[in-house]
């Protein structure tokens, strides 16, 4: 058997795959070489590539397909892809003949870039494959981060820079604590070549709802702060000035034209009964996210500059800056000044001082102020209350423009109380089914969810099955039977779904005496992460859970016994059960409170903690006893 397994497997395989037993595959090499010349009183800058991985088990045929991404920043100069399949006791190696170019188009998303599509042959259990391909990157500022380690073995991961003596780089390390990495600078004539080795790197685990791997993966930003032509020192990045004079002199000259007639005619319109300048704001806002289509439309510059607000308002498309575009012009015919604001999404976990080159953002809004508040106004989504940020930028730092000067500033994280479900529940018990009825408060961001996914199908056998899901109580056998909708799609109120419902056999009658769980909703188990987790967790915003159940006392009957009151609480959430008895009611009380984005894995165990206090309550029943 073993002699068999050693004649289909090679030597290096047989090792890998006892060192790794749980890999999928082994990156033998990888190595990345930047060279970064003067030529022609400018920068040249090209990166070249190696990459060569073993399979180690079956999965290998997944890893067939691939897919590399280039642009007008980041042109693709060459390329060459093998696999190698072990037979007769050597690698035999099977070229890729085809890459196929592509436009990344889809209904959302559309800029310059071009996917190419190519197909490892053969691959398998115990195949190795190489990918070597070179590119040029046509702007100095964008040099890209190089990590170190992956969600597989890396062996051997080499780095090398080579500079003209005459450019001047800076590197931002991030989730480098060791001294694993063997770093070296050394000067030969006229270039100095900056080395990276780490080797025997083990994998990172993947897990669900980890923050970005950026916060994860150890990695190094390089950032070419300046560099002399012709005994001229030109200075390009290092400081957020430096960042914003490139990103100002991008916008300085957009909008310059008269805005149209029709576009002026529109903000007269749309602000007529309007008497201060915070409700003209709020019209227009609520406006262009009705009628401004997202769609991301971007190529070479033209992913950086907006377009003209005539043109988006013809076209009554755009992207994020487009949208921030015709927003800036829409406020300026209104009288009302606008600011263009910079902002990376949570999936960048940068300050602007720490990294202050594109890579720190990836996306452009509007900023407004009065008195003294800073409105954050995201056009690209949809429901978005005014005053509201768009989730995905809660807590990030805003590079807010002012003209040829520029300020800082955070936005803020939206109270989970803002973000609330409100449930008032009655309900009542016959032949041991619970018949009840809803009134279902939904504010702030999971209102905002809930109207997205609305979109998708409004029959009423559609969202039967949507309210179902989305408000299930007690058990599967929960049925909603007629349903009323309040203030659909309204961005300022908050929404309504007034329901009847029945579950079956869920109140048990023995003897003399019925029981009943009126946990009806458990959603804070939802939160509890599994003991052995190794990475933090994160959730879209706070939250904020609101459960009243009044149970009428069937005639006949009285309380013979109701649970505890129960009440945890610490720095991330906050957490009562309680019970009265008030008439012929006994009222149940459930507050939730979830004061976090992100628990690092200590955070996790001291949520874990407080939850399974709650969930032990979950399970204690109200006792009805006949008079």
């Amino acid at each position: 058997m073993v002699t068999s397994l050693n004649a289909q497997y090679s030597a290096e395989f047989l090792r890998y795959n006892k060192a790794h037993p749980e890999a999928a595959r082994v990156r033998l090499q990888q190595e990345t070489t930047i060279a970064i010349t003067v030529v022609n009183d400018s920068l040249q800058i090209d990166q070249a590539f190696f990459e060569e991985d073993l399979y180690l088990n079956d999965a290998a045929t997944y890893n067939s397909k691939n897919t590399l991404n280039f642009s007008a920043f980041f042109e693709l100069k060459n390329i060459e892809a093998s696999s190698f399949s072990f037979d007769n006791n050597e690698y035999v190696e099977n070229k890729v003949e085809k890459f196929t170019k592509k436009d990344e188009l889809n209904q959302s998303f559309h800029d310059d870039s071009t996917l190419l599509n190519f197909v490892y042959p053969n691959l398998k259990k115990g195949s190795k494959s190489i990918l070597k391909y070179s590119q040029r990157i046509k702007n100095p500022r964008f040099l890209t981060p190089f990590y170190f380690g992956d969600y597989f073995p890396v062996q051997k991961n080499k780095v090398t820079i080579i500079v003209d003596e005459n450019v001047h780089l800076e590197f931002k390390k991030f989730n480098i604590v060791d001294d694993n990495i063997q770093f070296t600078e050394a000067k030969k004539g006229d270039k100095v070549i900056y080395t990276w080795v780490l080797n025997n790197q083990q994998e990172y685990d993947f897990e669900s709802n980890t923050p970005s791997y950026k916060t994860i993966l150890p990695h190094i930003v390089p950032i070419i702060t300046s560099y002399k032509i012709k005994g001229e020192n030109i200075k390009l990045l290092g400081k957020v000035s430096d960042l914003y004079t490139w990103y100002y002199s991008l916008v300085e000259n957009v909008n310059t034209e008269a805005p149209a007639k029709e576009l002026v005619d529109l903000v007269s319109k749309i602000t007529a009964d309007k008497k201060t300048d915070l409700e003209k704001v709020k019209s227009i806002y609520y406006w262009t996210q009705q009628n401004i289509k997202y769609i991301a439309f971007e190529y070479a510059l033209g992913g950086f500059i907006p377009r003209e607000s005539n043109e988006v308002f013809r076209k009554k498309y755009g992207d994020c800056k487009d949208n921030s575009s015709i927003l800036y012009s829409m406020l300026e015919i209104a009288g009302v000044k606008g600011n263009l604001t910079w902002i990376g999404t949570r999936s960048i976990p940068y300050t602007y001082d720490e990294v202050p080159t594109p890579v720190v953002d990836n996306h452009m809004i509007l900023s407004y102020e009065n008195n003294g508040k800073t409105y954050y106004l995201d056009a690209t989504g949809r429901y978005i209350k005014f005053g509201t940020p768009t989730s995905f930028i809660q807590g990030k730092e805003a590079l807010v423009g002012y003209g040829k000067d520029f300020k800082i500033k955070t936005v803020p994280i939206i109270a989970a109380k803002e973000n609330a479900i409100i449930d008032v529940t009655n309900i009542k018990i016959e032949n041991g089914s619970v018949f009840g009825s809803s009134k279902t408060t939904i504010s702030g961001y999971p209102k905002i969810d809930i109207f997205h996914t609305l979109e998708s199908g409004n029959s009423e056998t559609k969202l039967k099955k949507f309210y179902k899901s989305a408000f299930e109580k007690g058990n599967n056998t929960f049925q909603i039977n007629n349903f009323k909708e309040t203030n659909k799609y309204h961005y300022d109120n908050d929404f309504i779904v007034d329901y009847d419902f029945e579950i079956k056999n869920y109140a048990k009658n023995l003897g003399d005496e019925i029981y009943i769980n009126l946990n009806l909703n458990k959603e804070i188990s939802f939160y509890k992460t599994d003991k052995n987790r190794k990475n933090a967790i994160e959730y879209e915003y706070q939250k904020q859970y609101n459960y009243t159940t009044k149970l009428e006392i069937p005639v006949g009957y009285k309380v013979d016994y109701v649970p505890e009151s129960v009440t945890v609480s610490n720095d991330l959430l906050t957490c009562k059960i309680t019970y009265q008895i008030k008439g012929n009611e006994v009222v149940y009380e459930h507050e939730i409170e979830l004061n976090f984005l992100v628990l690092s894995t200590e955070q996790q165990k001291e949520v874990n903690k407080e939850i399974q206090k709650i969930e032990r309550n979950y399970k204690e029943i109200v006792v009805l006893k006949k008079e």
